[in-house]
This record gives C-alpha cells, sequence and structure tokens, in this order.
C-alpha cells in the first residue's frame, strides 16, 4: 500500500515538473520583439517560476518551436533573397559588356608632360597621316571596284576574282590606318566545301583582320548608314547573309541560306561569330547551334585583343562605329593575336549545343578567355534605367518597413 502511494506521488511530482517546463521556459522562446505566441501569454519570462529556478527541459520540446518560426523568418526574408539573387546574375551578365578602362600611368609631375607629348603626336601627326591613307585607299578601291562592277558581266567568271582581291585590299587599308600589328597562328583558311569558319567576337573590326588574309563570306547583323551601304553594295559580292535579329522570319531564310552556301564549291569560306554580339574579350558568351548543326567541319578562330595600347571592344550602345574607328586611328596601335584551331566535326550521339559547348571552351583556354553561359542576345532587351530605379525603390521601402516592424 505504502509503495503505491509512493509510487503514485512520484508520478504526480514528474507531472508537475512537466508542467513547470511548460509554461517556466516559454521565455527563451520569445520573439525578437519581445512578444510571445498566444498559447504562452500570461506566463513567467526567461525561465522564472514561482516555484524557483528549473532545469532545462528537453531538447525537443524545445526544437520544434524553434523550426516552425525559423521557416516563418525564411519565408519572410525570401523576397529580399531572390532580389539579391538577381543582382548578382545581372552583375556577372553586364560586366560581359562593359569597357574596363585602363589603370592611369600620368599621374606625377614627371609623366605628365611625356603624355601631353604622347596625345599631340597621335592626334596631330598620326591620325592626319592614318586618314590620309584610308581616303587614299578607298578612291582606288571605289574607282577600280565600280569598273568591276558595272563593266564585267555577272557570268564572267573574273568578275568575282577580282572584287575579292579588292575587298582584301581595302580590309588591309582599314588595318594600315590602325598601324595594326596581327599575329597569325595556325594554317591559313582554304576555300573548300562542307566547312564553317567560328570565332569570337569583340568588334566589327574582327571581320576586317580576318578578312585581309582571306576573303572570308560573312553573317552578319543589318546596319543602317554607310555600313549598310559597304554591306548591300561591296561586301555582298562575297555572297555573305544578312539578317535583322528582330525579325523572326530571317531566322528560316538564313538557316536555308547557310546549307546552300556550304555546298557551293566556288564559295567564299563561309564566317559565323555565333555570340551574336559584341563582348568585351574578357568573356566568351553562349554560342548559338545554329553554326552547329549544319552536318559539315567547324573550324574554330579565337581572338584575342592586347590593351596596352587601345581597347578594341566595341560598345555600340555607346558608341557609333565611326568613332569606334577615330578611337582606334588616334591610338597608338591595335595587337592582336589570332589563332586558327583544328576543324571539329560532331561526336557520336552529341547533341548541336554540347558541339557548340565544346568549341566554345576550345576559342576560351587558346584566348584566355573566362567562358559565361548568358544569352548574349538578352542585352538587347534589358529593362530600363528608369524600371531599375523604379525596382530599387521598391525594394529599399520594404526593408525599411521589416526594420520598423521589428
Amino acid at each position: 500500500m505504502r509503495y503505491k502511494r509512493g509510487q503514485s506521488r512520484l508520478r504526480s511530482s514528474v507531472a508537475s515538473k512537466q508542467k513547470r517546463y511548460s509554461h517556466g521556459w516559454v521565455g527563451y522562446l520569445e520573439r525578437r520583439d519581445g512578444s510571445r505566441p498566444p498559447q504562452h501569454r500570461g506566463v513567467p519570462h526567461r525561465g522564472v517560476h514561482p516555484g524557483g529556478p528549473q532545469e532545462a527541459p528537453p531538447l525537443g520540446f524545445l526544437m520544434e518551436p524553434l523550426v516552425l518560426w525559423f521557416r516563418r523568418d525564411l519565408l519572410d526574408i525570401s523576397p529580399m533573397l531572390e532580389e539579391a539573387a538577381g543582382a548578382i546574375v545581372d552583375d556577372s551578365f553586364t560586366r560581359c559588356f562593359k569597357s574596363n578602362p585602363s589603370e592611369p600611368w600620368n599621374w606625377n609631375i614627371y609623366l605628365f608632360p611625356l603624355w601631353c607629348l604622347g596625345v599631340g603626336f597621335r592626334y596631330g601627326i598620326l591620325f592626319p597621316f592614318r586618314v590620309i591613307i584610308l581616303v587614299a585607299g578607298w578612291i582606288v578601291f571605289f574607282a577600280a571596284f565600280s569598273l568591276v562592277h558595272f563593266l564585267l558581266g555577272e557570268l564572267n567568271k573574273w568578275k568575282r576574282e577580282i572584287e575579292r582581291k579588292l575587298v582584301v585590299m581595302i580590309c588591309s587599308v582599314f588595318v594600315a590606318s590602325w598601324t595594326a600589328v596581327i599575329k597569325y597562328h595556325g594554317p591559313r583558311p582554304s576555300m573548300r566545301p562542307q566547312q564553317v569558319f567560328v570565332a569570337n567576337h569583340t568588334s566589327m573590326i574582327d571581320f576586317i583582320i580576318l578578312e585581309q588574309m582571306t576573303a572570308f563570306a560573312v553573317i552578319m547583323q543589318k546596319h543602317p548608314g554607310w555600313v549598310g551601304f559597304i554591306q548591300k553594295i561591296i561586301v555582298a559580292s562575297l555572297g555573305c547573309i544578312w539578317f535583322n535579329r528582330t525579325e523572326a522570319e530571317d531566322r528560316e531564310i538564313v538557316a536555308r541560306k547557310l546549307r546552300e552556301h556550304i555546298q557551293g564549291v566556288d564559295s567564299n569560306p563561309l564566317l559565323i561569330f555565333p555570340e551574336g554580339t559584341c563582348v568585351n574579350n574578357h568573356y566568351t558568351v553562349m554560342f548559338k547551334k545554329g553554326a552547329f548543326e549544319l552536318d559539315c567541319a567547324v573550324c574554330p578562330v579565337a581572338i584575342k585583343y592586347n590593351k596596352i595600347f587601345v581597347d578594341a571592344f566595341w560598345n555600340s550602345k555607346k558608341q557609333s562605329f565611326t568613332m569606334h574607328l577615330v578611337q582606334l586611328m588616334t591610338s597608338w596601335a591595335v595587337v592582336c593575336d589570332v589563332w586558327y584551331l583544328e576543324p571539329q566535326y560532331i561526336r557520336p550521339g552529341e547533341t548541336p549545343i554540347e558541339f557548340a559547348e565544346r568549341v566554345q571552351d576550345m576559342i576560351s583556354v587558346r584566348a584566355g578567355l573566362k567562358k559565361v553561359p548568358w544569352d548574349g542576345y538578352l542585352k538587347y532587351f534589358r529593362p530600363s534605367p528608369k524600371l531599375i530605379e523604379r525596382k530599387q525603390q521598391i525594394f529599399a521601402e520594404s526593408v525599411l518597413q521589416r526594420l520598423e516592424e521589428k
């Protein structure tokens, strides 16, 4: 009988302690603003209980409410995390299309006079001399090209050959007007069917630098102004293919012309810039798969510019091509390396996308560029600065509101 009474008292004592634990330690689970959940209001804070100090309750009792509140707080900050991740992605994307200015070196009294002499020599002597070379070259070119283009018939076999030589000549004049120092590595391209050349893209001068060695037929975006005139009248004689990225129908037309061009025995070697836009020669963005699903040899070409004298990157949103040429002609020189790499073929079981990534890796490694997975066309569809500013304002207001609530 005494044993049963003692056992009953022990059970009541344990139940009483468990009850005190369920109330006395609620204070440790307070919210950050000092309030407590509704089911625990009116209970003493911080483990203070009328019966005196208590031992810590079991760990499982504490963890379950903590996990629930942690999930609640995580859901509260999820919009902020989404905005932060978007900012990181945008930053890694936009840096592919930003020109990185070189560090100034004319920072003291000894170097500044030398810098002034250099500026005077480049703008006062080199630039006028280069303009004379460019103008003289264009006069000779137009005179010869007009005679060949209008006097010789369309079926004359000499017409295409002479026009090809003249285009190579005018590209060499452009290169001379920059006092360019270009090193070509590897075997030169040859005219043969079932092949296409792909290269990374930094500026429109990529085409000029490659064209002065071999008469390429290129796939290029249509441009307005005097560049569009050259495309329509002069460069079109090489069998080039033009497109407008805003027209969806142009994609089917270009794909059909691509297949027809690579089948021709007398066609000029086809040059494609699969990035589809100019990148700042520090990165390579995603290669479009169109050039890699033609069932032909793909010849990679890696182009790397040395920024010791001038940055060859053309930011078409901030600078016209005319001003870009002026920038090149007022510099000391354009220094560039070109590597013609081994032809590549699609492997059994390899998709065109995987083939494009493999060729992109080859070009990136050879030219020392960083490969990123972004689609270069996205830079033409970026939101306006006003929309970005509005998003920043909304985000700042939400942060301030949360701080005030805490």
